[in-house]
């Protein structure tokens, strides 16, 4: 006997919906890893790290790399496509943040002579989103797109500072990792309570926690609730921290509060 219930066009539908969406996120998935290990990578590779069948892997890479959103290269490896930079870069212009703050950038790089970062927070980890060198050429190793443990780096304490202090424990009790210094903060209780006073201060300095040999002064960047969406550095040798010509502490803070006010974000604060 047959249900009329059963409506076989909708079940069909259900299916290829569901299909698509699995189809959709093991792309995600292949784009995350690449992101994640920032180098070209084998199928095999990409395979293990998500779990998918190596021949499902194939399929989509494919299906990936003749639509220019991956790329292989000669020798088989997988990386990010062309088509992806096109998309960030018209995501980039779109964001008035980032554009207004790419701006301030280019002045302070010019007025202090020094290497200048804009960065953000992506999860447990701080993420380079611009940066200019400065006259003097100083060369660091965080470029775009680097990504470093919060508890790390001058930014990333400042990029939690505004969470209620439960979410700041839980956060650096997941995220809190050794340095290759071996002296970034890896203390819940200090990081809890220096981010917050960070972010209050409106400056957080560091020096040799993920380098050696290399500080970072960054000030918040903080929208009308005062949370910190972003941040404005300045990376220099760590001997120049406490200069007075130019003042860097003064030049950095001094940004960030020119960017808050192009943005519309300070009325009412000091």
């Amino acid at each position: 006997m047959t249900d009329l219930n059963v409506k076989p066009a909708d079940t069909t539908i259900a299916e290829v919906r569901r299909s698509r969406t699995s189809g959709i996120d093991r792309a995600l998935q292949i784009l995350d890893f690449l992101q994640k290990v920032e180098r070209p990578a084998t199928a095999y590779e990409i395979a293990r790290h998500t779990g998918a069948p190596l021949s499902t892997i194939y399929v989509i890479v494919d299906d990936l790399v003749e639509k220019d959103l991956l790329g292989r290269q000669e020798s088989g490896l997988i990386w990010l496509g062309p088509r992806l930079y096109h998309y960030g870069l018209t995501y980039a212009r779109s964001v008035d943040l980032l554009t207004i703050a790419t701006e301030e950038m280019h002045e302070l790089a010019a007025a202090s002579g020094e290497t200048i970062q804009i960065c953000g927070r992506d999860a447990d980890h701080m993420v380079v989103l611009a940066m200019a060198e400065g006259s003097d050429h100083f060369q660091v190793t965080s470029r775009v797109g680097t990504r470093s443990p919060l508890n790390w780096t001058a930014s990333g304490r400042l990029l939690v500072g505004h969470l209620p202090e439960p979410e700041r424990r839980a956060l650096f009790e997941r995220c809190a990792t050794a340095s290759p210094t071996g002296r970034a903060e890896t203390d819940v209780n200090v990081l809890a309570a220096s981010s917050r006073a960070a972010l209050e201060q409106g400056l957080s300095i560091q020096a040799g926690e993920s380098d050696f040999s290399v500080a970072c002064i960054a000030a918040p960047i903080r929208d009308t609730q005062g949370a910190c969406c972003a941040t404005i550095s300045i990376v220099v040798p760590d001997i120049k921290v406490r200069q007075k010509d130019p003042d860097l502490i003064a030049l950095v803070k001094a940004s960030a509060r020119r960017i808050e006010s192009r943005l519309g974000w300070r009325p009412g604060r000091a």
